[in-house]
């Protein structure tokens, strides 16, 4: 028979085999240093998940108090509806306020300013809209860079727009008002919220589409623009299915076509404008949608996007947009910043086209 193994060296030179009751390390010490063993094995295994569990933990709590959202525009403005139905249902959803804040003034700047340069933390978003991150950058000197200075998160929809005319004009469609105006260069007049603005662009898009020779009567707004449509000192105005629309359902204007290709599903009876003037990939309009300072944490940017398309999952959120004239029409970050860029460039061109530049 074997003579019973004596312990040599070490306890880390031990190697397991018979073990007898005289030997000098008992059953008991091995059981122990077996547990011993086990325990730093695990906890060796477990520490990599140990490490990653703060940040889990950090971007699972966002929010973890109220955001803030700020509306670069007057209380009651279409950016400024569509911005706060949308927030009302993603509150809803995570269980923290989304608290708007209207920061009105220099057409939307000055309030988008405020964002690019709040913390880059999410708690500060951007109730964005194509005037001051797209048009207004092509037009002027802004104090932030749109490309630069912010990150986009989601496309909420688009305010389609409305060719609409005085009832009395002699065209009784949109094919007809082409061929009218195209025949009598000079002779008519349109309206817009101001030279510059995203009505007067779009307006440039539609008349150099048709190859239209008219004259601009700017206005400061959309109300004066149309009230004078309606009182036949001005003879048309592109403006937005939001303000067009009640006028139109009035009798005190008359539509002949909406901007979107597709069509609208706000306004069903009103044709394209690229069908009904046959204007060849004739398709626009402004964008909402929410933007954050650049920097703020993908994890961040994702989740509030995800949230922003579960809200437009609702069919009372796009009953409400719809109730205000917006469009539903999600993007998600990656579509919403391929959108950024064409839309950027539909206005770039007819910006240099028509040599526009706003002081």
């Amino acid at each position: 028979m074997r003579p019973p193994r004596r312990a040599q060296g070490p306890i880390a030179t031990w190697q397991p085999g018979p073990v007898r009751a005289k030997s000098p390390v008992g059953r008991k010490d091995i059981a122990r240093m077996q547990r011993r063993t086990l325990m730093l094995a695990t906890a060796g295994l477990a520490l990599p998940a140990l490490l990653r569990l703060p940040r889990a933990r950090a971007q699972g709590d966002y929010p973890n108090h109220p955001v803030r959202m700020v509306v670069p525009w007057p209380p009651g403005q279409a950016t400024d509806l569509m911005a706060r139905v949308a927030a009302q249902q993603i509150a809803a959803q995570w269980g923290q306020p989304v608290v708007p804040e209207n920061r009105a003034g220099a057409g939307g700047m000055i309030g988008t300013d405020a964002v690019a340069k709040a913390a880059p933390d999410g708690y500060t978003i951007l109730a964005a809209s194509t005037g001051p991150i797209t048009t207004a950058p092509l037009v002027q000197r802004t104090p932030y860079d749109p490309e630069k200075d912010f990150a986009p998160v989601a496309m909420i929809g688009l305010s389609p727009y409305v060719l609409a005319v005085t009832p009395k004009f002699p065209a009784k469609d949109a094919a007809e008002f082409v061929a009218r105006v195209r025949a009598e260069p000079g002779k008519y007049t349109y309206a817009s919220s101001g030279t510059g603005a995203a009505a007067h662009l779009i307006s440039l898009m539609f008349l150099s589409a048709a190859k239209l020779d008219t004259v601009h009567v700017p206005f400061q707004g959309s109300g004066p623009a149309l009230t004078a449509v309606m009182a036949g000192q001005v003879d048309f105005a592109i403006d937005t299915l939001a303000a067009t629309g009640p006028l139109v359902r009035q009798g005190g204007l008359r539509a002949l076509g909406i901007s979107l290709a597709a069509g609208s599903e706000l306004a069903p009876d009103m044709p394209p404008l690229e069908k009904a003037a046959e204007l060849a990939h004739f398709d626009v309009g402004a964008f909402g949608g929410y933007m954050v300072p650049a920097g703020t944490p993908a994890p961040v940017i994702q989740r509030l996007a995800a949230e922003t398309k579960q809200a437009l999952g609702a069919a009372e959120v796009r009953q409400r947009l719809a109730s205000i004239g917006f469009q539903p029409l999600h993007r998600d970050t990656a579509e919403f910043t391929a959108f950024l860029k064409t839309h950027r460039e539909e206005f770039r061109k007819v910006i240099v086209e028509n040599k526009l530049q706003v002081d």
